[in-house]
């Protein structure tokens, strides 16, 4: 039997095809493990969609084969996601104490699928075992309910310490709190902007949110009383613009970016993320056709200094899947592995922001 000292040694000899370093070297082995069954090894990827882990892991078998005989019995080669937990980056004048890190999604226009990205961004920052939650602060019109397939959920309000708490949802790890909660989804909310704004601030300050390590807050489209209103609240960690690459599109995420880098604002933006980058039909899996326009985000993050956080294709799935309630980020597909890569692209935004600059200032506006 082979003590561990030598199975570390014959690890060494597996070398990541991309990183062009061993899996030793690289810190991507946890644990190694042997009983009287066999070995066990773990494995943490430093992406949690490594395309190279089915690779690895037959090259896991095969070396330690050859370094210590034939007659080896390789148990189990687990793979465990790497959770990187975000700093606490909160001012304590924050309404949101517990919470590590607010992110405003937003968009310029309307029908760009902003609510469909923060849903499933929400649920991939989720599975990768961060403690998520999901505000829709999208108050005239809230989607995110049937995106949860929730539409029916009522928010248990319940009496602690001489103030109200809201309950929020809990469902595919994350929890969630909307104004669709509380009407009827077949009526208009018809509000004045301080009636919509005192609202939000209801579900910010009430809301159970307990410890997260993310509240991502899906915003209106364009610019508003609710975002002056969220920035006023909590101090945002960051933002995100979600557009096209159609022109139209473009030229109103452009406002977005500038709203939140204006000197009265002052929110880091962390990236951009593009919708409906391309189409490619079933029939015809190497086709990719821009139906609207060209790495128009890619473009725009360069002419505005900003990062491309992802690229979103058109697929069918992911309409279903937010139609019935089921967010396409449960599933490891290939388009369920586009949200997992967008949520590690903002993970590493978020980490390198807290590490390079101090924490938001809330807005205070005379």
């Amino acid at each position: 039997m082979a003590s561990e000292k030598e199975i570390i040694k014959a690890l060494e000899k597996v070398i990541h095809p991309e990183r062009k370093k061993n899996i030793i070297e690289l810190g991507i082995v946890s644990e190694v493990v042997q009983d009287k069954d066999g070995i066990i090894i773990t494995i943490v990827p430093e992406r949690s969609n490594d395309p190279f882990i089915n690779s690895l892991k037959s090259s896991v078998t095969r070396v330690l084969k050859e370094e210590l005989g034939n007659e080896t019995i390789i148990k189990e080669i687990k793979i465990q996601p790497r959770t990187i937990v975000p700093k606490q980056v909160v001012k304590p004048d924050n309404n949101l104490p517990g919470v590590k890190n607010i992110v405003a999604i937003s968009s310029g226009k309307g029908g760009v699928g902003k609510t469909t990205i923060a849903v499933n961004l929400t649920v991939a920052l989720a599975r990768k075992g961060y403690k998520t939650g999901l505000l829709d602060a999208d108050i005239f019109g809230p989607s995110v309910p049937i995106m949860f397939d929730a539409s029916d959920y009522k928010p248990e309000v319940r009496r602690e310490a001489n103030s109200d708490k809201i309950i929020p949802l809990q469902k595919y790890g994350v929890k969630v709190l909307s104004i669709g909660f509380f009407v009827d989804p077949a009526d208009a909310v018809v509000w004045r902007g301080p009636m919509a704004s005192n609202f939000l601030k209801q579900l910010i300050t009430q809301g159970d949110w307990g410890e997260l390590d993310f509240l991502l807050v899906d915003l209106p489209p364009g610019t508003s009383d609710i975002h002056l209103t969220l920035v006023q609240e909590v101090s945002v960690t960051g933002s995100i613009v979600v557009s096209t690459p159609q022109a139209v599109a473009l030229a109103d995420a452009i406002k977005g970016i500038s709203m939140f880098r204006s000197d009265k604002i002052n929110v880091p933006v962390l990236g951009l993320v593009e919708n409906m980058s391309w189409f490619t039909p079933e029939e015809l899996p190497n086709n990719k056709y821009y139906i609207f326009g060209r790495e128009g985000c890619k473009k725009l993050a360069e002419e505005m200094d900003v990062p491309l956080l992802g690229q979103i294709p058109v697929v069918q799935s992911i309409c279903e899947g937010s139609d019935n309630g089921n967010p396409v980020a449960l599933e490891d597909s290939e388009t369920g592995n586009a949200f997992a890569l967008l949520a590690d692209n903002l993970i590493e935004k978020i980490n390198l922001r807290n590490r390079d600059h101090k924490p938001t200032e809330r807005v205070k506006m005379s």
